[in-house]
């Protein structure tokens, strides 16, 4: 097969468009960890149920799917609240055990109740511009992808201006260096906590419903896209935002490449490849900080 310079080019829109929708699920799971120091891998869940809402929302109101998206990201939101009320907050800061196995629970829970509401058939979100595309000369680039890169930098955007222009940013910020201090000044430790997990859901959900429009889904999509938020967020180094964002799009472009160049089995195997040679260049990461 013939590989051409418009070929590689879609490639890269391509890469760029995932890599996005990984972001922010990796920046949602970046953050939580950064001020929680918790681990949870139901974190994809999220992103599956929002999925499932957004494709509900539009279907049975006829609702334009991004719209539909923002309603999802609130119910999805308000449901990281309860999450994080009545399961993490219980055994956050005891054996790290505890809440690996209460967010292994969750993956369970999350996807058998998605399979008694929706079923085990896999849906797709149809958008406005489901079969729309700019055509450009030798390629041709859909709508939803350039829509979907473009919604991503807004909603990091808002959520660089939220973490340093607002008084909820800077106390989140504050309690990812020393939640003790952080209480000693006044803030409110457990309600930072509720409100960072509650952003990180929405992050997760807007991932999900563009996810949803690009891909088609199920109730067992979350795992994977679980198991790259956390190599992009090792890769790019824990805790950081920027190392998310930077990772994120590594990996998106590597693994589209990889599946140009070698094949669709190659995808993930080189995108994971290139996560072991930076942490062999860079234990801590990209944008990691260096060890005491």
């Amino acid at each position: 097969m013939e590989i051409t310079a418009p070929a590689v080019i879609l490639t890269l829109v391509w890469g760029v468009a995932i890599g996005c929708v990984y972001i922010l699920l990796a920046t949602g799971l970046n953050l939580i960890f950064g001020v929680m120091k918790l681990v949870n891998f139901a974190h994809g869940q999220l992103l599956m149920i929002s999925a499932f809402l957004t494709w509900t929302i539009s279907v049975a109101s006829g609702m334009n799917a991004y719209l539909a998206i923002i309603i999802s990201m609130i119910v999805v939101a308000i449901l990281g609240v309860g999450v994080e009320r009545l399961t993490f907050r219980r055994v956050l800061g005891t054996d790290k055990l505890n809440e690996i196995f209460v967010s292994l629970g969750l993956i369970y829970i999350f996807e058998n109740a998605a399979m008694l509401i929706w079923g085990p058939h896999s849906k797709q979100i149809v958008s406005p511009f489901s079969g729309m595309s700019f055509a450009l000369p030798g390629i041709s680039l859909s709508y939803d992808r350039v829509v979907a890169v473009l919604v991503v930098v807004a909603t990091l955007a808002a959520f660089g201006l939220l973490i340093k222009k607002t008084k909820i940013g800077l106390a989140m910020r504050a309690t990812s260096q020393r939640n003790t201090t952080a209480m000693l000044m006044g803030i409110n430790v457990e309600k930072i906590y509720m409100i960072t997990f509650a952003i990180g859901a929405a992050l997760a959900a807007v991932a999900g419903g563009l996810y949803g429009i690009i891909f088609s889904f199920d109730y067992q999509v979350g795992a994977m896209p679980t198991i790259i938020a956390f190599a992009i967020i090792i890769m790019g180094g824990l805790g950081s935002i920027k190392g998310a964002i930077v990772g994120g799009l590594l990996y998106g472009i590597a693994e589209q490449l990889a599946t140009l160049f070698l094949g669709g089995i190659w995808g993930s195997a080189v995108a994971f490849a290139l996560l072991i040679v930076v942490l062999v260049i860079r234990p801590n990461g990209i944008f990691g900080e260096k060890g005491e």
